[in-house]
C-alpha cells in the first residue's frame, strides 16, 4: 500500500539501502521522504510516493542512515597532545574560537548530536544556544558545564569545580540548572561524602536532570550505581576486565523494581586511536583530520602529536589497550552500552573519532555493525530522553539523516567520508 505523502515535501533521499536505527532489516531502494524538520515517510521503491516538485537526492550505491549520536565529546580540546599548554593557550579562546570549530568538524562527520563533558558554564550553554540558532553550525549539544569533583587539575577551574560540603554541592547543581545546563556531571565519586552524593542526586533529580559521573575507580561505578546515577563515561580502571564489583553493582541495580536505567559510554577509541598512530601516523597528514582549523592552530596540534609516545606516558597509557574490547563486551551484556567517542582526547580528532569508535567496536572487538549503529542513534537518544523524536529514520521524527558511499554495515570505517549530512531537515553537506 502507498504511503500517504503531502504535497510540497521539501527533500527526498532515493536509492540506497535504509538502515533505520532500531537494528531492523535493511531496507534496500530505500527512500525517505522530508517535509520541513521531519521525516515524512519511509519505505522501500513502490512503497513510498515522490511527490511532484521535491528535490531528489540519489543516494545509489550508499547506505542512509541516522545521523549519529556521540554522547563522549570534549569541544574543549582538538585533539591537542599537551594538555597544559592547551588549557593555558586555548582555554580562554573556548567560547569563541575552540568550541565552534569542535561543533563543526563534529556536524561535516555525520554527527548531528552530541554530549558535551565538562566545560566553561556560559561559554557550554552560549555555544550549545548559537547551534540551535543557526548561528554557527553543528550537532545538537547536550551540555553539563563544569564538571563538579573534589579535586580539580591545576588550571581548569573555569570547567572543573571543586565541592566540599552537601551545602555547597547543592548551591553549585542549582547554578548550573539555573544556567540551563541539560545533565550535571560528577568526577571523583570514590572521594565523596554519603551526604555530598545524596545533595548531589536529590537536587538534580528536583531540578529535572540526570547525573552522570566518570567511571575512574571500581568505586566511583559501585557508588554511584547505589546513589542511582544516571550513567558513566569512561574506562579509567586500568589493564585487565572490569572487576566483580563493577558489574554486580551494575546487575544489581538494573534487576531492582523501579530502578532507573543505567548508559555507559567506554569510549574506547580514544586510547585505540593512540595505539594505532603510534604504529603508523600518516592518518594525521591527512588534509581532513584538521579541516575547519585555522593554519596556525592546526600547526599546533601536529606539533604537540610529533612524539606519540609522550602524549601515551602523560595521559592515555596504552597498557589498558589490550583489555578494552572484554570491557566493552561486558557493557554489552549488561544492556548499558552506549557509544561515546571520547573525542578531543590527544590525537583524537573530532573530525575522525565517532566512526572510529564505531569501527574498533565492530572490526576489533567483534560487536555487530547494527549493534553499533542502534548504540550511536536509537539507542543514545532514548538515553538523553529524546528518543520519542530524535535517533531514528522513522516518520515523525526529527530529519538527521547521513548517507555514506559503500555498505556501512560491512565496512563501518566508510564512515569516515561521509557525503550527505542533513540536520532537521536542511542539508549541511
Amino acid at each position: 500500500m502507498l504511503a500517504t505523502v503531502l504535497a510540497g515535501a521539501a527533500l527526498v533521499l532515493a536509492g540506497g539501502t535504509v538502515v533505520d536505527g532500531y537494528g531492523n532489516d535493511p531496507i534496500p531502494d530505500g527512500i525517505v521522504v522530508i517535509e520541513g524538520d521531519r521525516i515524512l515517510a519511509v519505505g522501500g521503491a513502490g512503497q513510498v510516493v515522490i511527490p511532484d516538485g521535491a528535490e531528489v537526492i540519489s543516494t545509489e550505491g550508499m547506505t542512509v542512515l541516522p545521523g549519529l549520536w556521540d554522547m563522549q565529546v570534549d569541544l574543549m580540546r582538538l585533539g591537542h597532545g599537551d594538555s597544559a599548554r592547551w588549557n593555558e593557550t586555548y582555554g580562554p579562546l573556548a567560547e569563541r574560537v575552540v568550541m565552534p570549530i569542535a561543533a563543526r568538524q563534529l556536524l561535516a562527520a555525520g554527527v548531528t548530536s552530541a554530549r558535551d563533558v565538562a566545560a566553561p558554564l556560559e561559554a557550554a550553554v552560549r555555544v550549545r544556544g548559537r547551534v540551535r540558532e543557526r548561528i554557527i553550525d553543528g550537532p545538537d549539544l547536550y551540555v553539563s558545564g563544569p564538571a563538579l569533583r573534589k579535586l580539580a587539575p591545576a588550571g581548569a577551574g573555569d570547567w572543573q569545580w571543586e565541592v566540599s560540603g552537601a551545602p555547597d554541592v547543592r548551591a553549585r547543581v542549582q547554578r548550573l540548572a539555573n544556567a540551563g545546563v541539560d545533565y550535571v556531571l560528577l568526577a571523583d565519586v570514590e572521594m565523596w561524602s554519603a551526604e555530598e552524593l545524596e545533595a548531589a542526586v536529590s537536587e538534580a533529580r528536583i531540578r529535572g536532570l540526570p547525573v552522570h559521573a566518570l567511571a575512574e575507580r571500581p568505586a566511583d561505578v559501585v557508588r554511584g550505581a547505589a546513589a542511582q546515577f544516571d550513567g558513566f563515561l569512561g574506562t579509567g580502571m586500568g589493564a585487565g576486565p572490569f572487576p566483580d564489583e563493577v558489574m554486580q553493582a551494575l546487575t544489581g541495580r538494573l534487576t531492582q523494581a523501579g530502578a532507573r536505567p543505567i548508559a555507559w559510554t567506554p569510549a574506547i577509541s580514544a586510547l585505540l586511536n593512540l595505539e594505532a598512530l603510534r604504529r603508523n601516523d600518516e592518518p594525521l597528514d591527512d588534509p581532513r583530520v584538521l579541516d575547519q582549523l585555522p593554519e596556525l592552530v592546526a600547526a599546533d596540534i601536529k606539533g604537540s602529536l610529533a612524539s606519540l609516545d609522550r602524549v601515551a606516558s602523560s595521559e592515555l597509557p596504552l597498557a589498558a589497550a589490550p583489555s578494552l574490547c572484554e570491557k566493552l563486551r561486558q557493557l554489552d551484556d549488561a544492556k548499558v552500552l552506549l557509544l561515546g567517542s571520547g573525542s578531543g582526547a590527544p590525537s583524537h580528532l573530532h573530525s575522525r573519532a565517532t566512526w572510529q569508535e564505531i569501527d574498533f567496536w565492530v572490526s576489533r572487538c567483534g560487536l555487530p555493525a547494527v549493534r553499533a549503529i542502534r548504540a550511536a542513534t536509537h539507542d543514545a537518544a532514548t538515553a538523553m530522553g529524546v528518543g520519542h523524536q530524535s535517533g531514528a529514520i522513522s516518520p515523525g521524527k526529527i530529519a538527521d539523516v547521513i548517507a555514506v558511499r559503500g555498505d556501512v554495515l560491512r565496512s563501518p570505517a566508510l564512515l569516515q567520508s561521509v557525503d550527505v549530512v542533513i540536520k532537521h531537515g536542511r542539508r549541511v553537506r
